[in-house]
């Protein structure tokens, strides 16, 4: 193994988000609010390529890959991709982030090939809001693509952006939700991130805010060591409920002091920190004949050497505006 990846915080890497696609084929606002000008196929990353990134990483210490997008599934062939990587880097935990419009072909094939977690995005348990925020009328088969992820064993996490305004009337619903399905249901706060997302001050849904208001409704029991078990989330048991409850609070209580993550674009750009525009540019090295991974290794280890705190980012972020321009189905959240 190489010697792991450490920044000037102290901080060793060993989780990296890698997209596979900016393309979606949902619309959600916070999302894609500012248009989709898609990356040109030929700029996207081949599985291959993806593949030798990922032993990389592996070499450097990373014990954790998750796959996004856009939505990862949208991507011809990437659930072969994925068990091919699974059957390649066993002793890697492999993931994957989609809003499981389509993963409901694969969930079998997937799981059985070790996929054991998936995230799946719902901001709403309201089909008609649903559509408002995906612009698609797609609630029945994400539910019904949940309960066949539970069925076949997978660990299911279901992430919903924590918005004033539009499902912060829903807490009951989605505390009954953890309660009868033996699901991680987790709030992250609406993010400062891209343009034309609707994001203000006053939209966030905050985690203090959740958990106050979710006490009032069931009895919650922390989860000791959360933050070490699942990132930045606390966790917290449902009195008498199958599922658990989580809060990822990345605007009012960041996490940057313990972050371990790197990010690889779907264009094969390394982004050290979500709050921050600058990109190290992996592809034209990757597929440099003289240069490939051996350069590929040196940006990375000068890349993460300077990874930011993302705090200091949003304390100087202009009022109103996002700390970071480009739209997240791009970065890959």
């Amino acid at each position: 193994m190489h010697k792991s990846l450490e920044d000037t915080h102290g901080r060793k890497a060993s989780y990296m988000r890698v997209s596979v696609t900016d393309r979606c084929n949902m619309h959600c606002t916070y999302c894609a609010g500012e248009g989709c000008d898609f990356i040109p196929h030929s700029n996207i990353l081949r599985y291959e390529e993806i593949l030798d990134l990922i032993g990389m990483a592996v070499d450097f210490g990373v014990e954790k890959i998750r796959f996004t997008g856009g939505e990862p599934f949208v991507r011809k062939g990437f659930a072969d991709f994925m068990i091919s990587a699974a059957a390649r880097f066993p002793k890697v935990d492999l993931c994957v982030t989609t809003n499981a419009t389509l993963i409901g072909d694969y969930v079998e094939r997937l799981a059985q090939a070790g996929i054991r977690r998936v995230n799946i995005s719902l901001d709403t348990l309201d089909p008609d809001k649903f559509t408002r925020i995906t612009g698609h009328d797609l609630y029945s088969t994400v539910r019904a693509n949940i309960d066949r992820c539970l069925d076949a064993g997978m660990n299911v996490k279901v992430n919903a952006v924590a918005m004033k305004g539009v499902n912060d009337n829903e807490l009951p619903g989605f505390i009954k939700f953890a309660t009868t399905h033996s699901v991680d249901m987790r709030f992250i706060e609406f993010m400062p991130v891209g343009l034309d997302t609707g994001w203000k001050d006053d939209t966030v849904w905050r985690a203090e805010d959740i958990l106050a208001q979710a006490r009032e409704l069931t009895e919650l029991i922390p989860v000791k060591g959360s933050e070490k078990q699942h990132g930045p989330a606390r966790m917290f048991t449902i009195s008498g409920g199958k599922g658990r409850i989580g809060l990822i609070s990345p605007y009012t209580n960041h996490f940057c002091a313990t972050c371990n993550r790197l990010r690889i674009t779907s264009d094969g750009s390394l982004r050290t920190c979500l709050f921050s525009d600058k990109v190290y540019r992996l592809r034209p090295a990757l597929r440099h004949p003289k240069l490939g991974l051996p350069t590929v290794e040196r940006i990375i280890r000068v890349a993460s050497k300077r990874k930011p705190m993302g705090y200091e980012l949003l304390a100087h972020m202009p009022a109103g505006q996002g700390v970071c321009h480009t739209r997240m189905a791009s970065i890959g959240g």
